[in-house]
């Protein structure tokens, strides 16, 4: 029997679905490990076939539920996973979502595969109506924490989750927007989700660099000076470094992976950039001489980021958040070593877990750093995004805009 055409495509798509839901790894991660003899397009329509699974995956496994008696083994979940999403969401033709589904699913589960995604099919995007989408897609861990954390925000942040990120970039000094480009308050420029920023003019002459709205913000909060001397730890893939250094400083960009590090040198190349890089754990890495600033974007578990990955919310668990507050106490110790009497820090995660944010300004405190706070006049169109002197921005904010990422930051003085 000849496959049905668009099998490569679901094949790669199931890939991305097993890597991330069975094995927990990142879909990037996933992406890069597909076979390089795979089609561009092949490998950008399975991304978003994977992306919208795991967006709606709540919602996807209800629809599924009734007809399913007991739980098929991964593979042939993934098919009926990937089938349901293209006839409910991606509005695939209906012979071809469930043809591709059924070739791709195991033999022996060929028939069940079948069976179901028809009767999907005749439902069609009927059967998504009337389903709590929001609490269905979000995992129950993350939606309890969220609760606790903001309350009925929590229900914005999960509809926040369900498309697309749009494109923001940050510019490089005296640089124009490109066309349909609109200019946040923050100073980022944003273009529809989808917009491939390799096509934009001025991107091989370095005038701007792929960064959320929110990811710019603690740069821009510690407000580097030309001169100064100025550490971005754990610094990869290099936005920050990129910000800093257009605005001046001297700065050594601090990243412990190699492979990250050979990234951050090659942005730097291309937005001719001067930093020095520097390969190491900043855990415990000792700096020649005091820096005058310290911007610490710290690992964490990456749960504002979920608009632009949302394998986050299906890879990580609760006890990922411990691990991460542990490393990020670490760092939070050591550069605080690092910083000249005076100096100041900006602690920074892309997390809405409040562990890794709000609960760190004690633990700061304790390694010789007074807070400072943030003032609403500090960040023009977020009023709401000051919360006790912390930078505290939320998936739901900008909705008219498209949002933007989860992310806090918090600035402290060395004593």
């Amino acid at each position: 029997m000849t496959p049905p055409p668009g099998l490569p495509t679901r094949k790669a798509a199931r890939d991305l679905l097993a890597a991330t839901l069975d094995e927990r790894r990142p879909l990037e991660e996933a992406l890069e490990a597909l076979p390089r003899r795979l089609d561009p397009r092949d490998r950008a329509a399975a991304h978003r076939i994977a992306a919208m699974v795991l967006r709606r995956l709540g919602s996807i496994d209800e629809v599924l539920s009734p007809y399913l008696r007991k739980e098929p083994p991964p593979p042939a979940r993934h098919a009926l996973r990937i089938g349901a999403a293209e006839l409910l969401l991606l509005e695939t033709p209906p012979h071809a979502a469930v043809a591709t589904a059924v070739a791709l699913a195991p033999r022996a589960f060929a028939g069940l595969v079948n069976a179901v995604l028809r009767k999907v099919a005749a439902e069609g995007p009927a059967a998504l109506e009337g389903l709590d989408a929001p609490r269905l897609d979000t995992p129950a861990w993350l939606w309890a924490a969220w609760h606790a954390a903001y309350g009925p925000a929590v229900r914005a942040i999960a509809e926040a989750h369900r498309g697309p990120a749009p494109l923001d970039l940050t510019p490089a000094p005296g640089a124009e927007p490109p066309a349909g480009a609109e200019v946040l308050p923050t100073g980022s420029w944003r273009l529809a989700a989808g917009t491939r920023v390799t096509d934009l003019p001025g991107f091989a002459e370095g005038r701007f660099w792929v960064q959320d709205a929110a990811a710019a913000l603690p740069a821009l909060l510690l407000k580097p000076q030309p001169g100064e001397r100025i550490a971005d730890l754990c610094a990869a893939p290099g936005g920050k470094t990129a910000q800093l250094a257009a605005a001046g400083a001297d700065v050594t960009a601090v990243e412990r992976d190699a492979a990250r590090v050979a990234r951050l040198a090659e942005n730097l190349a291309r937005l001719r950039l001067p930093a020095t890089v520097v390969q190491a754990d900043a855990a415990t890495w000792a700096p020649p001489a005091p820096f005058d600033a310290i911007l610490l974007d710290a690992p964490c578990t990456a749960t504002g980021t979920i608009r632009r990955h949302p394998d986050v919310a299906h890879t990580k668990r609760p006890r990922d958040v411990q691990g991460a507050v542990e490393a990020q106490a670490r760092l939070i110790a050591a550069a605080a070593k690092m910083l000249a009497p005076g100096g100041r820090l900006i602690f920074a995660t892309c997390s809405l877990q409040r562990e890794e944010g709000e609960a760190h300004l004690a633990r700061a405190e304790g390694a010789g750093l007074r807070h400072d706070p943030f003032t609403p006049a500090e960040l023009p169109g977020l009023p709401d995004a000051v919360t006790d002197g912390c930078l505290r921005t939320r998936p739901d904010f900008w909705p008219d805009r498209g949002g933007m990422d989860g992310f806090f930051a918090a600035r402290f003085r060395r004593v």
